[in-house]
């Protein structure tokens, strides 16, 4: 055991207290030195490496040594036993410093670096870089599938899509986020949230069209009986993201973020931006047909 305090005077000191062999090693030594020095070694077991060329190949070559430095020098007043003290000391830093080195040195068996890697941050790059391209690949897919199926509102989702996805990663700039894989699962989810509430508009529309109801009227029609729908789903979708930023860590908190801002951003494109085009396309006109 080794233990800073003070002594009788206020003095700091450390305290040492051996096993019975140590105990028994130090009087021996220690009988018949009393009023010579001895010292406190710290040896620390170091290894170094270098890279030799055999047979056209480079191979680590390890060599193990050793540091040696006195840490303490102290004059033998008596014969030592189980128990004694070290005085002499400068402050009660000086005294926490030497019993902790002292401790150290108790270790059972010295350490040795067998095997040193360093792992740099090509493996995260490359996962980011893989999330990206899902990411465009999922985007593309979607605007494809939207212009297949919806014709030239097809074309209406898919400007506001791009359009959203252009101010969620100009609002993740200003808050100064760092695009994350979680953050990167969140813009992929606002893809498929946005293009969603473009899907109930137009399948409303489709439906008022199917029950005789003039263009126009079907479009605003369309527009105004799913937005109750799209708002309550996203109102919900956004309290889940709440409650995940404010009880997660790390990133979970990276994903909250995006989806919150996805979801703002996502209900901004699909009800003001895609009805802007329409009427700017079909409005005050007199159309007898709907490409949708």
């Amino acid at each position: 055991m080794r233990a800073s305090s003070f002594d009788e005077n206020g003095r700091p000191q450390v305290n040492i207290s051996l096993d019975g062999k140590g105990g028994k090693q130090m009087s021996k030594v220690t009988r018949s030195a009393v009023g010579r020095n001895m010292a406190v070694v710290f040896i620390e077991h170091k290894s170094r490496s270098r890279f030799v060329e055999t047979d056209g190949k480079m191979e680590e070559v390890r060599r193990s040594y050793s540091e040696k430095g006195i840490i303490s020098l102290a004059t033998i007043q008596t014969t030592l036993g189980n128990s004694f003290r070290i005085t002499g000391l400068d402050s009660p830093r000086e005294s926490s410093e030497l019993a902790l080195l002292l401790r150290a040195g108790a270790l059972a068996a010295p350490i040795y670096f067998v095997e040193e890697r360093t792992i740099g941050p090509s493996l995260g790059a490359e996962n980011i870089k893989l999330g990206i391209n899902s990411a465009q690949i999922g985007l593309l897919v979607v605007m494809l599938f939207m212009l297949v199926y919806y014709k030239v509102f097809g074309i209406f989702a898919n400007v506001s899509l791009a359009l959203n996805i252009i101010l969620l990663m100009a609002c993740m700039s200003i808050l100064g986020a760092t695009l994350t894989l979680p953050g990167i699962a969140g813009i992929v989810l606002t893809m498929g949230m946005a293009v969603d509430a473009n899907v109930l508009i137009f399948s409303r529309i489709r439906e008022e069209l199917a029950s005789g109801m003039p263009s126009q009227q079907a479009i605003h029609s369309g527009f105004n009986r799913a937005f109750t729908t799209i708002l309550d789903a996203n109102i919900t979708t956004l309290l889940v993201a709440v409650i995940l930023f404010a009880v997660g860590t790390g990133p979970v908190k990276g994903f909250a973020v995006t989806l919150s801002l996805g979801i703002l951003t996502s209900m901004f494109t699909a009800i003001v931006v895609t009805r802007a085009q329409v009427n700017l396309v079909y409005g005050g006109r007199k159309n007898k047909k709907l490409y949708i």
